[in-house]
């Protein structure tokens, strides 16, 4: 277990940096989010483009950790944004930086003084401030950690969690994270008729999985931008049995 600092307290909210899958598309950004709960604030994938979104929502200088969940470059290629910010003008030293292995190597400084390497693999739990995070690996070529946020000032039960999927085939599952989880944020690339073609889920899949496990509200993010938003929207939809948010950039959602 990996602890860092205690922050003040605060409402628990999830900030969308950018939301496209696997490219960002016209004005848009790629994969990136900000948690907070409890005055703990932790930037959670650093696709193309959410840096510059993070400093809409946060300090940069003030973040108490950074969870990368695999190395495409999608997810993580803003965390050199960042160390050159830390590095050169914030002059930040080991902030925590959880990722599966092999993602540092290919940083362009691997051994920055500003971070401080972690691994985030299944059955790990890392607390980062007052957040305790649990990671599993997803159905996603390479390494791919989903992982799991709880408050530990907030409830303590399922349905105050907070579980993004990362990026995942059909052959994982939510649960292996918890059931009855409150908010669920997963990756929903395209709609149904891609199915089985690609290493991602589509609006339909990615509500099925939340909805047998039990969740009470689901976020689909990751939409290729050349998937019409409101059709893969109402594809989740209707498979969740109840209205499915479409992640937008800058869209705010209490968990």
């Amino acid at each position: 277990m990996v602890e860092t600092g205690i922050a003040d307290t605060g409402s628990r909210t999830l900030t969308v940096l950018g939301c496209d899958g696997s490219y960002p598309g016209p004005g848009g950004a790629a994969s990136g989010y900000l948690v907070r709960a409890s005055g703990t604030a932790v930037w959670v994938d650093a696709g193309s483009g959410t840096f510059a979104n993070l400093q809409r929502w946060c300090d940069p200088s003030t973040l108490d950790g950074v969870i990368l969940t695999h190395e495409h470059p999608d997810h993580w290629s803003d965390l050199e944004s960042f160390a050159v910010y830390a590095h050169y003008f914030a002059g930040l030293s080991g902030v925590p930086v959880f990722a599966p292995p092999g993602l540092r190597d290919l940083t362009h400084q691997p051994d920055l003084a500003s971070f401080a390497w972690h691994l985030a693999e299944p059955g790990q739990r890392a607390v980062i401030g007052s957040l305790a995070v649990s990671f599993s690996w997803t159905d996603h070529p390479p390494p791919t950690t989903a992982v799991r946020f709880d408050d530990l000032n907030g409830p303590g039960d399922d349905r105050s969690a907070l579980v993004y999927t990362a990026d995942s085939g059909p052959g994982w599952s939510v649960a292996e994270l918890g059931r009855g989880v409150g908010t669920v944020l997963s990756e929903a690339s395209y709609t149904a008729e891609a199915e089985g073609r690609f290493a991602h889920l589509s609006g339909r899949q990615a509500a099925t999985m939340a909805a047998e496990a039990g969740a009470a509200r689901l976020v689909v993010t990751h939409r290729w931008p050349t998937v019409a938003a409101d059709a893969l929207a109402d594809e989740a939809s209707t498979a969740f049995g109840s209205a499915v948010t479409q992640a937008v950039t800058g869209l705010v959602v209490e968990w």
